[in-house]
């Protein structure tokens, strides 16, 4: 998805002062759909209506190799560096923004570093702990490359509170608050089209994988019908685990709204998310939402009628079925992707 014509304004949003060329560096693009992938395609969109021009440089461009635990992710292989350069130059790029800490990442690094030019970051992802738990890598280590990579932007960029309070504690410096939103447009509670599957609804929606936690959720002893949306390694070993619980695969666009509106409650068993982008487009699709009381749930379910937190997932899960449907969709629709893309633009270094 990339491309520099600018659509037309947006309501609320305003045309640029001094318009920019933004390149966008990410090692997670389409075709992977992911919150990352999500994020950055709608605030390059919504960048560009307000009057600047965004090239976003991702794996799709390059020859790439499937991510060794996760391969929807590919990795750049074949001479990065080089046509990283060259699509930088080509495009007379004012700004550089890295968004990942991949290949495509590190050659965008190292390129502003030896062009002298400031360039930022944003950390979308705690990999200590996704590599603690699959290989047992000790999470200082990984903490030392992370702020090592983003030591040297003028701005890392971080979604919440809890995440900016975590790393400033790790050491990292320059940090920016970048809020997030959800397409409420898409994700909407008139999008209900109703599973034919015996009530209440519980519902995960994001990969199956070791650090989601799945199981902490699929675990939990409660009538109704546990549904899960998504796909990754650990999910040939969950449906034979838990034969009654329903495996829908990856979903995409109104057929993924359309299953969201239909749960009765969303639950995200995880305790390493940054965010949580998920949480948002349920709580639009009009579903309340039961997690713990860490930093990505923490930051999000702020308002205790839309969502319910809680060390004991399953009396989550039991007090957000007895909450409103309308509060659960005010609560989202605070969350706007204009603010985030002023927000976005507003923490850029250009230097041209």
């Amino acid at each position: 998805m990339t491309g520099t014509a600018a659509a037309p304004l947006a309501e609320g949003l305003r045309p640029a002062d001094r318009p920019l060329k933004i390149v966008i560096v990410s090692d997670a693009w389409f075709p992977q759909v992911n919150g990352v992938v999500r994020t950055l395609s709608t605030v390059a969109d919504r960048v560009r209506r307000l009057g600047h021009e965004v090239e976003v440089i991702g794996p799709d461009r390059f020859r790439s190799i499937p991510c060794p635990t996760y391969p929807e992710i590919r990795l750049a292989c074949w001479r990065v560096g080089r046509t990283v350069r060259e699509i930088i130059h080509d495009f007379g790029a004012q700004v550089i923004h890295i968004a990942t800490e991949g290949p495509l990442g590190l050659a965008a690094r190292g390129h502003a570093r030896r062009r002298g030019v400031p360039f930022t970051t944003s950390f979308h992802t705690f990999f200590p702990d996704y590599l603690a738990l699959r290989f047992g890598l000790p999470r200082s280590w990984s903490f030392a490359y992370l702020r090592r990579f983003h030591g040297r932007a003028a701005a890392t960029m971080v979604s919440t509170e809890t995440m900016e309070r975590i790393l400033a504690g790790r050491g990292f410096v320059n940090l920016a608050r970048w809020r997030r939103a959800v397409d409420t447009e898409l994700f909407a509670p008139h999008k209900r089209t109703g599973l034919d599957f015996p009530r209440p609804i519980m519902m995960y929606v994001g990969r199956v994988a070791v650090e989601k936690n799945i199981e902490a959720f699929l675990a939990i002893d409660r009538p109704g019908t546990k549904v899960i949306v998504g796909d990754g390694p650990q999910r040939r070993e969950m449906e034979s685990r838990y034969p009654d619980v329903r495996f829908l695969g990856t979903r995409y666009g109104e057929e993924l709204a359309g299953i969201y509106a239909s749960a009765d409650v969303f639950v995200l068993p995880s305790r390493t998310e940054t965010f949580g982008l998920v949480l948002l487009e349920a709580m639009a699709s009009g579903v309340p939402v039961a997690a713990y009381p860490v930093q990505g749930p923490m930051d999000i379910v702020t308002d205790p009628a839309a969502g319910a937190l809680d060390e004991d997932l399953g009396r989550a899960i039991d007090r957000a079925l007895g909450l409103s449907r309308e509060a659960c969709r005010a609560h989202a629709l605070t969350y706007s992707w204009d603010t985030s893309a002023r927000e976005f633009v507003g923490h850029l270094h250009p230097f041209a």
